[in-house]
């Protein structure tokens, strides 16, 4: 339905593509709504909540960069039309994604700075009313009722479904894996084990709990709360993560049952493939039975297990604070490959730190396993390099470069981000 009045646009249940692709511009996915005001284009969810805000105006940064609020209510700035570098090269992404919080990004800009996109931030707010007062008499029920709810769905009422999440899982998620940047880090999030193996000291993102699994009647419980904040918005998500820093130990019952119970929530979206994400440890990556890997395969997604490996050098391990051997690590390396190689849907990923600082044996054994530990070419077994700490953007480039002229695997940088 279009409604259009004066300077005003309402565009209710617009239908946006069905699948991602890698692209420099917003791409809508999914049903939305769309809302346009001088200067400004709105987007909102099938709840009603802001999504993404673009300017139109010559003050907007630039045509191809927008803003998108996330599900735990913080904004993330997309550049992509100002930058000469090759992005995709460094990111996987045609874009760099700039967040309001500290995170290991390279990358020293402050997009949330700029005039244009404080007003942005602003005028999200007042949007249902600046529109209300551009209707004519009469207007059509469904968008007054469309700009009633707009005004329900403000920004206390958004800060409180937030809070409720974090009060139905249990705990906030302060990171996703890297690979669900492939659904743009959208998914239906559930918890079914807390805590770490590790608790490594170098990490600043992990909750710093010792292992524990949830209880099957707790995670069917947290499920049906996740879905009732999702609501009417579930059917534009086609992918689950499974936290929450090493769902990979949770056991395959477990794991499995709450797959299953995600992908049947899925069901109705009309979005094309479905996704599950979880975390692993270099222990349960080597405990895991075969078993496991079978089930996986059979699920009806694309399941992505990303690894915190860190360092295969045992002087870089101790000083990370990460309690296990190298030769664990490389165990756990040619482990991935294998599984990667007689598994289609089931994709293992790989983190490594990445610093100037660093002992060189760090990057001499990093650049053994990424050069002659495949033995060939793979597409599967991405490597992520995280950046320990931000700044030095240049040596860090620099040294990116030298690895992937040597990978025999994809190599990217991994921005940390939250749900």
């Amino acid at each position: 339905m279009l409604y259009q009045s004066g300077e005003v646009a309402i565009e209710l249940d617009k239908q946006g593509e069905l699948s991602r692709r890698k692209v420099s511009y917003p791409m809508l996915v999914g049903t939305y709504h769309r809302l346009t005001l001088p200067g400004f284009v709105l987007f909102y969810d099938q709840n009603g909540d802001i999504k993404y805000i673009r300017g139109r105006g010559r003050d907007w940064p630039h045509p191809s960069e927008w803003l998108k609020r996330t599900r735990g209510n913080t904004w993330v700035y997309y550049f992509s039309g100002r930058y000469t570098e090759d992005l995709f090269d460094w990111l996987g992404e045609y874009y760099l994604p700039c967040f309001q919080y500290a995170s290991n990004s390279l990358w020293r800009v402050d997009p949330f700075a700029e005039e244009a996109v404080q007003k942005a931030l602003a005028v999200w707010k007042e949007a249902p009313f600046l529109a209300e007062g551009q209707l004519e008499p009469g207007a059509p029920s469904r968008i007054t009722r469309f700009l009633h709810r707009l005004r329900e769905r403000g920004e206390a009422a958004q800060e409180e479904t937030t809070r409720e999440l974090w009060r139905v899982l249990g705990d906030r998620i302060r990171v996703l894996p890297p690979d669900t940047r492939h659904v743009d880090y959208e998914v239906l999030p559930l918890i079914i084990a807390d805590g770490c193996l590790y608790n490594c000291s170098f990490c600043r993102v992990k909750s710093g709990r010792s292992f524990h699994s949830r209880t099957r009647a707790e995670v069917r419980e947290q499920l049906r709360g996740v879905l009732g904040l999702l609501d009417q918005d579930l059917v534009n998500h086609n992918a689950a993560f499974l936290g929450l820093d090493d769902a990979l130990n949770a056991g395959e019952e477990s794991l499995i049952d709450a797959a299953t119970m995600c992908l049947h929530a899925l069901r109705d979206s009309p979005l094309r493939e479905r996704y599950l994400f979880l975390f692993g440890s270099v222990h349960s990556l080597l405990g895991a039975p075969e078993g496991l890997w079978r089930s996986l395969a059979r699920l009806p997604c694309r399941t992505y297990v990303n690894i915190g490996l860190e360092s295969a050098d045992q002087a870089t391990l101790d000083q990370l604070g990460k309690p296990v051997r190298a030769g664990e690590v490389g165990e756990a390396f040619r482990r991935m490959l294998d599984i990667n190689e007689r598994y289609d849907r089931v994709e293992v990923s790989a983190n490594f730190v990445v610093d100037p600082d660093l002992p060189r044996a760090h990057w001499r054994e990093l650049e053994g396993l990424l050069g002659d530990g495949p033995g060939r070419t793979r597409s599967k077994g991405t490597v992520y390099l995280s950046p320990l700490h931000g700044g030095r953007k240049r040596e860090h480039i620099h040294l990116l470069h030298s690895l992937k002229m040597r990978s025999r695997l994809p190599l990217y940088l991994y921005l940390i981000q939250q749900l």
